[in-house]
């Protein structure tokens, strides 16, 4: 029980810092003046896309940019989605 208990607030305490850095996710117009500093990806099996959503601004927040870009995404009973970070 003292380990449900452990793993829900530190779940409820990452999204809550994640919320305050935040990066955007942007159109492919506002990401030609911006400079590229990699990508991420992130797969699921049976999630919405509002999840999969999520999942990126998590990857992004922890690498610290300031926005993201999705370059790649695919649907079925296996999700999977690529975003290219940006400063």
């Amino acid at each position: 029980m003292k380990t449900k208990t452990t793993l829900a607030t530190l779940s409820l305490l990452s999204i809550l810092s994640f919320g305050a850095v935040a990066a955007d996710s942007i159109s492919s117009d506002q990401a030609m003046n911006r400079e590229s500093i990699g990508t991420v990806s992130v797969s699921a099996v049976g999630t919405a896309p509002m999840d999969m959503r999520a999942m990126l601004d998590q990857k992004a927040a922890e690498q610290g940019v300031s926005a993201y870009r999705v370059i790649e995404a695919r649907t079925g009973d296996h999700w999977h989605a690529t975003a290219e970070l940006y400063k």
